[in-house]
């Protein structure tokens, strides 16, 4: 689980890394913002190309994490990440912005082996009961970097370097790290669950509570990086807060930050092997520990308790609706959507603090959505659990469409002096894709277990 958190942590930093690429290569090529998200279009594309290809090669040939074991495939995409990061030091020289998709389009293929390997991996080396807790444990650790990335990567790219060197360098590290990592894994002996073979004929389309999972994956996905990518532009329209990009990145640390708050909550709030009691004494010293952590990574003259405080009362809100929703990963699923979707509501309606606040809140509730999706669609697939997550990560394309078809509803309603106006109602995509999260956590994740 130590190596495997520390994955999920790395992935969770290099892609958030996107969202402040957006508005820094918006500015530099003059960009509109349907052409700038392309940057999460690529990414999040690569994911959908890679997993088609991972499971056309599964249906003709056997799975491929079950013929090479899931310690290759780790090794195998960390390679092909840090080949994708290290392309960054070449886009640099060349000042192509078709280069840098391309770069972030490989970075993209590598975290998509590492995601069919790893989340099921995950899922499956222990007893099933256990699996969203599990799961939501290393998804806390990937919240994590999630959280550092707006502040290291906005400090690195809006303050410390400037021109070419503001990715030039950051993303030559980054690259060395996977190396590492890689190197790590290598070394590292893993348990290989047990499997009955590599049968092509296996398929894991049959099972219908996965289908549904995937379009559940996409509308989250989605979701989640179109509004991560929006939040530093939106805060700085003039009836928000008006804040500079610098200024904003710590807002969007929080909206990070409150996925990886609520991950850590739900590991224990999801547990099943611990009594009402013992789960309660822990999720308040995890809200509070999690209080303190977000606010120390955020400090600094401009951003004091002044501009926090109602980011504890809503980690407080977020471990009340896990008490209130109980163990069932469905209907915490169920129950978190439909709050997320109130929030978009009051965001769409509102200007300020409320704007802020109900945009950032919903980061908070975002947080078990990944785990519980995931756990919820690979139960009781057996030997078609590969297959089944390869489809799952295929759908992480929702992160390449949905947010160009936000940006492209900004451009169309933001002409003139309306932007405004467009990007607010912009956030009315994002709320039906919670809406049909709800039904998938209260109906569609329902199946018959063998």
């Amino acid at each position: 689980m130590a190596v495997l958190t520390s994955l999920f942590f790395m992935w969770g930093f290099m892609t958030v890394m996107n969202d402040v690429l957006v508005p820094h290569l918006k500015r530099v090529f003059a960009l509109d913002y349907s052409v700038g998200l392309l940057v999460q279009s690529f990414f999040f594309g690569a994911y959908f190309t890679g997993s088609v290809l991972y499971y056309w090669m599964s249906r003709r040939q056997g799975d491929p994490i079950q013929r090479i074991g899931y310690k290759r495939g780790l090794i195998a995409g960390l390679v092909l990440s840090a080949v994708g990061s290290l392309l960054f030091v070449p886009a640099t020289f060349l000042e192509v912005y078709g280069f840098y998709l391309f770069a972030i389009f490989v970075l993209g293929l590598g975290f998509t082996l590492l995601q069919i390997a790893a989340n099921p991996f995950v899922a499956i080396i222990g007893p099933p009961e256990g699996a969203s807790s599990r799961l939501n444990l290393a998804q806390a650790f990937n919240s994590l970097g999630t959280t550092l990335a707006p502040l290291i990567g906005g400090a690195l790219i809006f303050e410390l370097l400037e021109g070419d060197d503001a990715l030039r360098y950051p993303y030559l590290v980054f690259g060395l790290m996977l190396i590492l990592q890689a190197v790590w894994v290598h070394f590292t002996a893993l348990p290989e669950p047990a499997h009955r073979g590599t049968d092509a004929r296996s398929n894991a389309w049959r099972h219908p509570h996965l289908r549904w999972g995937m379009l559940a994956i996409f509308c989250y996905v989605g979701a989640e990086v179109a509004i991560g990518s929006l939040i530093i532009n939106y805060l700085g329209l003039a009836d928000v807060l008006g804040l500079t990009e610098s200024g904003a990145k710590h807002y969007l640390s929080l909206y990070w930050g409150g996925a990886m708050t609520g991950r850590f909550l739900g590991a224990f709030a999801l547990a099943s092997n611990r009594g009402p009691q013992w789960r309660m004494v822990s999720m308040a010293l995890i809200a509070i520990a999690m209080c303190v952590l977000l606010f120390a990574l955020n400090a600094s003259a401009r951003f004091n308790f002044a501009h926090f405080w109602p980011m504890a009362v809503l980690i407080g809100a977020n471990m009340a609706a896990f008490m209130i929703a109980g163990r069932d990963p469905s209907r915490v699923l169920g129950l978190f959507a439909l709050v997320a979707a109130g929030l978009l509501a009051i965001t769409i309606g509102s200007h300020g603090a409320w704007a802020l606040w109900s945009v950032i809140a919903i980061g908070l509730f975002n947080s078990i959505m990944w785990s519980n999706i995931f756990t919820l669609a690979i139960d009781g697939l057996g030997d078609d659990t590969s297959q089944g997550s390869s489809l799952l990560v295929m759908m992480i394309a929702g992160g390449a469409l949905i947010p160009l078809l936000q940006g492209g509803i900004i451009d169309v309603m933001g002409r003139a002096d309306r932007l405004a106006l467009g990007f607010h109602w912009s956030f009315a995509l994002p709320l039906l894709c919670y809406l049909y999260l709800a039904w998938y956590g209260f109906k569609g994740s329902r199946h018959a277990r063998a």
